[in-house]
């Protein structure tokens, strides 16, 4: 019998742990926990694809390269480019620590980081109202020179400074979904659509062009898992379950939603923050509208429990 399929969407923040572990050394021991639990899933008879997010890294990235530009006269690394970096840097420590931790248990399965572009929509509203900050704070003549110069869009960020900001757009497309079925098919745990994917957009001629944008890693996972036919999106973040009136007296953990109910507490505005679970909400939405059985939102610590019904929140149809 066949095994099920699963997509796992991992939080670039689940990576860094506080303030004081954000090395690439504590990157790579955070992976290697979220390994564990991971390695628990496959030995219970799951196949695997692995998203990820990674908004703190490329921040590092970007940081890394404006004090070198500004110290050593270096070139600046474009934004789709760091993307492309922290999806290497990533899936090389999650592909590592996961082979590792499989062939300690003596699970024959290799694992494979495909560096993955995402097609969006080059007309999506989201070009034309940017509003994802990345990058340093800067002051307001610094941010000005760049809007005039580089073409940047730029906000003041509450009181903080200035920063620049880019457009967030709904994924369309897994570019290199086919190479994606064919690694799973072969048995391989797959590492892509990092960071939601390189977002890039398709010219008239059918040329692929890389962009400054951010894509929401949630959402790129929900359709990688609609387009391979997952059976369930796993959604990986800071929470056991899923609340609804969250941090309010009437505070309530769920241990399931149907598909309906999920609907309606999004729509209610008052129950998912819009920066935390409420993508997490919309891409299980569209992940079940799209003929997925079920989805799961839970901690990486327990992704085994939940997976035997223990803990998580559960959504079905």
């Amino acid at each position: 019998m066949a095994n099920k399929l699963a997509v796992i969407a991992i939080g670039g923040n689940s990576l860094i742990r506080d303030e004081s572990h954000k090395t690439v050394e504590d990157q790579y021991l955070a992976a290697k926990e979220t390994s564990i639990h991971i390695a628990d899933m496959i030995e219970a008879g799951w196949d695997v694809a692995i998203g990820h997010g990674n908004g703190p890294q490329v921040g590092f990235i970007l940081r890394r390269s404006e004090i070198a530009a500004k110290v050593e006269g270096m070139h600046e690394v474009p934004l789709e480019v760091c993307g492309a970096d922290s999806q290497g840097a990533i899936g090389y420590a999650l592909q590592q620590t996961l082979q590792n931790e499989l062939r300690r248990r003596g699970v024959k399965k290799s694992v494979a980081t495909v560096v993955t572009q995402v097609a969006v929509d080059a007309n999506d509203k989201a070009f034309k109202e940017p509003s994802k900050p990345i990058g340093s704070f800067m002051d307001e003549a610094e941010a000005k020179r760049r809007e005039k110069e580089l073409g940047w869009s730029v906000k003041e960020d509450a009181g903080r400074g200035w920063r620049r900001v880019v457009a967030s757009p709904l994924p369309n497309e897994v570019v290199e979904l086919d190479a994606v079925k064919t690694l799973l098919k072969a048995g391989t745990v797959v590492v892509t659509v990092g960071g939601g994917g390189i977002p890039v957009i398709r010219k008239p001629d059918g040329e692929l062009q890389g962009v400054a944008a951010v894509i929401d890693k949630d959402f790129a996972s929900s359709l990688l898992a609609s387009l391979i036919n997952a059976d369930m999106l796993l959604i990986s973040t800071a929470v056991e379950k899923v609340a609804i009136n969250f941090g309010k007296p009437e505070q309530k953990w769920l241990d399931k939603m149907t598909l309906a109910e999920a609907k309606a507490y999004l729509a209610e505005g008052t129950h998912f923050a819009k920066g935390s679970m409420a993508p997490k909400i919309q891409a299980v939405i569209w992940f079940l509208e799209n003929g997925g059985k079920s989805a799961l939102i839970t901690n990486p610590e327990n992704i085994g429990r939940a997976i035997k019904g223990e803990t998580g929140t559960w959504i079905v149809p």
